[in-house]
């Protein structure tokens, strides 16, 4: 019998989001008194940095690291979000929101946007979006917390939140070295491997300081150090149906009202992201060079800012993939060294949280078994699969055909798993969702139907309901949101009085 031996140094290679991230988690869970966990960054290494936008989920890894959302949203200029609105996705000046949380209630046993579906037309009924908490609010721009009363309407509103990521670097990087993290400053020259394993055991910075551990994180970015460059992991293309692969970011300045949405604004041959900030906006255009060059994609960018930018825009090239194993041998890929897909439903970091936790359900000792790469390598897959269909759901079910660009994303061959759950929903309004998807049945629906596909029919099992007692159930729970929005504080306003940054914080 084989014993297991312990994992005694961590190293992380790269800092950052994804770097950080890691460092906090591991010094809050993986720390036993023995286990010497280190972080290895180059200043003169910049970082990405656009992913400034999260989905509800970031609320559960803050809450397990003891993190106090006050502290959080003040750290990091940080504010709220209650979803995203996207514009001319469908046609040009249409406009819908996906919200978060949960849309309407099922009456029941059945899911409410099949009683929607079925009573829609009917006078005074309106748009599903009306039966959102977070769509009414954020339309209203306003903001509070969730409730946990089930009665209440705000128990219904999922949010995230808007923040700067290299703040939330450096709120991290504090957090874990307060909890033991030991961080090196250095350029790594080059990488060492075991001659039988090909492990990897120790990573050589530039001044001829070696850093050995027994497994490695590798969170290097596009790079991809230790397991693109060092372990050759193929890198898997997705461009035949994300073909994006240019961006332009620039910050703006703060501009009123502070909403408490993202906004995706669709152009010729991408689209752009308006994230709002306590101090500043974060902008960017993602776009695909071979329809538009970079001058022109620069110049749609600074005409359609909200505030005068507040730097030149930066250039950050990609390609839209996953490598084939996110862990081989002794190294795990976090956040862009593992795959990259564009930020249009704000799920970088929900990836690089999902790696996070499936490691530590997965910790390895130093033989670093097939059994765990392997789950880890499928259920990681599983998560780049499935928001990759979501994402790819936004450019296929478009009415456009304005531009070449938009020809091409309207006509282009999908995956069948992305095909089926289209087909299904344009039959009858079913939503076919896996077992680990991360979007659930109300985030379907509302990009579905926001961009276009109605069900030509409606669930079977709706027919049960009583009609006229359903009609007056639609009209009395749409009128409790809006009510419910018109008692709940500005978005700038609740900030101000719960968690402004100190240059933010005023008297009300």
């Amino acid at each position: 019998m084989t014993h297991a031996i312990p994992v005694e140094t961590l190293v992380i290679v790269g800092g950052g989001t994804a770097g950080w991230m890691a460092a906090a988690a591991a010094s809050r869970f993986l720390d036993d008194g023995r286990r010497t966990i280190v972080l290895v960054e180059s200043e003169e290494i910049g970082t990405v940095g656009v992913g400034e936008a999260t989905i509800p989920p970031i609320l559960n890894f803050n809450a397990k690291l003891g993190i106090a959302e006050a502290d959080f949203v003040r750290a990091t200029q940080a504010t709220f979000k209650l979803g995203i609105e996207f514009a001319n996705w469908g046609n040009v000046g249409e406009r819908y929101m996906h919200p978060f949380g949960s849309i309407g209630r099922d009456l029941e046993g059945v899911a409410f946007h099949q009683i929607w579906s079925k009573f829609r037309e009917q006078a005074g009924i309106g748009p599903i979006a009306d039966f959102s908490m977070a769509c009414v609010a954020a339309k209203a721009g306003k903001f509070a917390p969730t409730a946990s009363d089930p009665r209440s309407p705000l128990s219904q509103l999922g949010y995230a939140y808007h923040f700067d990521a290299g703040l939330y670097a450096r709120f991290l990087r504090g957090y874990a070295e307060d909890n033991g993290v030991i961080r090196h400053e250095g350029r790594i020259e080059r990488v060492e491997q075991d001659g039988e394993s090909g492990f990897v055991t120790a990573v050589v910075l530039s001044d001829g300081r070696r850093i050995a551990g027994d497994l490695f994180v590798d969170c290097s970015g596009f790079r991809s150090l230790l397991l693109g460059q060092t372990l050759s992991v193929s890198y898997h293309d997705w461009s035949q149906w994300l073909p994006c692969d240019s961006a332009l970011a620039v910050p703006s300045q703060r501009t009123e009202p502070l909403l408490p949405y993202t906004r995706a604004t669709a152009h010729g041959a991408g689209w752009q992201w308006r994230i709002p900030l306590q101090h500043r906006t974060g902008n960017g255009h993602v776009y695909c060079s071979a329809f538009m060059d970079d001058g022109e994609a620069e110049r749609l960018l600074l005409a359609n800012l909200d505030g005068a930018p507040l730097a030149q825009p930066r250039k950050i090239g990609f390609t839209a993939g996953v490598r084939d194993r996110l862990w081989e041998k002794n190294v795990i890929a976090l956040g862009l060294s593992g795959g990259f897909i564009e930020p249009l439903e704000s799920t970088s970091i929900h990836l690089i949280q999902t790696g996070i936790s499936k490691l530590l359900w997965l910790f390895p000792d130093k033989r670093c078994t097939a059994t765990e790469r392997d789950e880890y390598n499928r259920l990681m897959r599983e998560q780049f699969d499935y928001i990759r269909d979501f994402i790819v759901l936004h450019y296929k079910a478009t009415a456009r055909g304005d531009t070449p660009f938009w020809l091409q994303m309207r006509d282009m061959p999908i995956p069948d798993s992305l095909a089926r759950k289209i087909d299904l929903f344009r039959e009858k309004g079913r939503i076919l969702r896996y077992d680990h998807d991360l979007f659930d049945i109300p985030s379907w629906v509302a990009v579905m139907l926001g961009q276009g596909i109605v069900p030509a029919g409606h669930d079977a099992v709706a027919d049960a309901l009583d009609d006229e007692r359903v009609i007056a159930a639609l009209r009395t729970l749409s009128s409790h949101y809006t009510e419910q929005a018109q008692r709940m504080p500005a978005h700038a306003d609740y900030i101000v009085r719960f968690c402004a940054a100190p240059a933010q914080a005023v008297a009300v």
